[in-house]
């Protein structure tokens, strides 16, 4: 075995144990928690030896961020895996998916969605959640005539913002491999999809932090109601 294979071996496997400590700790404790100090405390070694592999804490963050996503895509596509291949039945399982993994994983969730250093999930279209929440979207929008607003109804200031969006949505739509009718995405359904996902992520992020305006004892009850008036509003039904 020569010495570059063996280095590299060592290297992965410490890459692995600093990755494994930064979750342990952001699990525990919260995204606070995770620092090159703490993590080269629980691993028995100096802080300086771990910018062999991470060269600021944003930077072990930003890899951390991406493995917390690529779980929950991960995890997500196998609940729909054991789902008919009906859009609107997969793109609800998902919202229900996100929700359940949000209140279950309240730290990872704070890091990932609600922190300066996460942005919006929908402005990282080429991410594992991004690809699968937006091509069970495209599969609704393929198989199902939704009422939409029309461009006319979308307000001039936000119409280049969403030119650009469009177009982002049009390329991770593509690459999804799905057969979509492109004609389907104007800025109307565009401006439909931004809105769609503030209320499901609006709703979520109050209610992992508590910060519903009145408490409620069944919870899932209500998110529920959301769901069906989001799929009611675009002319679907959930039940």
């Amino acid at each position: 075995m020569n010495n570059t294979g063996r280095r590299g071996r060592e290297r992965a496997a410490t890459d692995q144990d600093i990755r494994r400590t930064a979750r342990a700790l952001l699990v525990e404790q919260g995204p606070e928690a995770v620092t090159l100090r703490a993590i080269a405390r629980e691993l028995g070694i100096t802080a300086p030896a771990l910018y062999r592999y991470y060269g600021s804490r944003d930077d072990l963050i930003e890899h951390l961020r991406a493995d917390v996503v690529a779980d929950l895509a991960a995890g997500l596509a196998e609940d729909i895996a054991q789902l008919p291949d009906e859009g609107a039945l997969q793109l609800f399982a998902i919202c229900k998916g996100f929700r359940r993994w949000a209140l279950t994983h309240t730290k990872e969730f704070t890091l990932v969605f609600a922190s300066p250093a996460g942005d919006d999930t929908l402005s990282r279209l080429g991410e594992p959640f991004g690809r699968i929440f937006l091509a069970a979207a495209g599969r609704v929008l393929a198989m199902h005539d939704l009422v939409t607003p029309s461009n006319d109804v979308v307000p001039a200031e936000l119409r280049d913002d969403l030119t650009s969006f469009q177009g982002e949505l049009l390329a991770v739509l593509e690459e999804s491999g799905e057969t979509f009718p492109l004609d389907k995405l104007d800025l109307g359904v565009t401006y439909l999809m931004i809105q769609f996902w503030a209320r499901l992520y609006g709703h979520v992020t109050l209610e992992v932090f508590g910060n519903y305006p009145i408490p409620f004892s069944k919870p899932d009850v209500l998110f529920d109601a959301m769901l069906a008036d989001l799929a009611r509003e675009i002319g679907l039904s959930i039940d």
